[in-house]
């Protein structure tokens, strides 16, 4: 064997283990097992888990806060602005420098699969080159996947379409969407509808920013909900942020528990960012900017946590620590409980998996 890990305890299971591992694999799990190897550590006791997730990550934009301005209002809006002023200046060598910085912070605080969003409003896609390039470069230290995400929407400009399948072509894994931020509604309809039409031609998962605003008319999620039903993608679909969704009545709330219990689709929630940047033109009291984490996780319905930002025009802090977004998330989504906090920390790992589509090869 080239590891033993000793005395460790997993989930779910009582006294403690050790671990075998040979060619970065687990090949034995059991009490006290007698095998050597090249080297040995004591768990004491603690508790050993397959690596964190993070399922929604923008290393584009990481380690970029200040340039050129700071977000002073603090909204999202403010946000994509600045992004958009810094983006025709973006070169390649920067975002990977940073983007690689990242993910080493990443890495460090026990993270081993990360989905990024790669802008693709920029016609250059600087930010896809790069972010597919360190994909490969980075392969034996984290599984990156990238998603094509027309940052400022699709139709809002004409070579949006485009551009989101150029973005393919060069080797996306996902396909993104923000309909919230199409001029009208029924763009916003057609872009989560041409998201799906592209997932189904290139035979990519779908991960759309959806309804990442305090407007509880912003109601794209039952959009999703209805294609994956319809076209039987399932938990190849992702719904990020859903923030409305906080803000909705609870009589459509309740109806839509059963549609995405019935889809079979994810939701990823972000703790730092949402509670952060929506519900700004409240007043007192002020909204929570986070999704109905916990009674979609009642529902039976598969939600994961993402760190989204780690310094930048969005959020100006952050390290990679997706133990410190599920804390947020304890305090702010009032998940408290036991039983609670060991759904939180599933949230980071094996249903960020299923989310990933990583399921069949995650685990201790």
């Amino acid at each position: 064997m080239d590891l033993v890990v000793r005395n460790a305890r997993l989930r779910g299971e009582s006294g403690t283990k050790d671990i075998a591992v040979r060619d970065g694999l687990v090949a034995a799990i059991g009490e006290r097992l007698a095998v050597q190897a090249g080297r040995e550590i004591d768990a004491g006791g603690n508790l050993a888990s397959a690596p964190f997730i993070d399922p929604h990550l923008h290393l584009d934009a990481a380690l970029s806060v200040g340039d050129p301005r700071y977000n002073e209002s603090g909204t999202l809006l403010e946000g994509i602005a600045i992004w958009g002023e810094r983006r025709p200046s973006l070169q390649k060598n920067e975002v990977l420098r940073n983007a690689r910085e990242a993910v080493l912070w990443e890495v460090a605080n026990g993270v081993q699969f990360i989905r990024t969003h790669a802008d693709t409003t920029d016609s250059a896609l600087v930010t896809v080159e790069a972010l597919v390039e360190l994909r490969e470069e980075m392969k034996d230290v984290a599984e990156i996947q990238v998603v094509a995400f027309p940052q400022d929407g699709v139709f809002t400009f004409p070579e949006g379409e485009a551009n989101l399948r150029r973005a393919l072509d060069m080797g996306c894994d996902c396909v993104g969407a923000i309909p919230h931020i199409e001029f009208t509604r029924e763009d916003g309809v057609r872009s989560v509808e041409l998201a799906f039409e592209l997932a189904e031609q290139y035979g990519r998962p779908v991960d759309i920013h959806c309804d990442e605003t305090g407007d509880d008319q912003s109601r794209f999620v039952e959009v999703m909900a209805k294609l994956a039903i319809a076209t039987g993608m399932g938990s190849a679909v992702t719904a990020s942020h859903t923030t409305a969704m906080h803000n909705y009545n609870n009589d459509y709330a309740l109806k839509l528990m059963g549609i995405f219990r019935r889809a079979k689709m994810n939701f990823i929630t972000a703790p730092f960012d949402n509670s952060v940047l929506q519900n700004r033109t409240d007043g007192y009291p002020r909204r929570r900017g986070h999704t109905r984490v916990d009674e979609l996780d009642a529902a039976g319905v598969n939600v994961s946590i993402g760190h989204d930002s780690i310094m930048d025009p969005w959020y100006p802090m952050g390290r990679g620590s997706m133990l410190a977004a599920a804390n947020l998330l304890m305090h702010t989504a009032h998940m408290s409980g036991r039983e609670q906090i060991s759904r939180l920390f599933d949230m980071i790992t094996d249903n960020s998996a299923v989310t990933m589509g990583v399921r069949d090869r995650y685990g201790v």
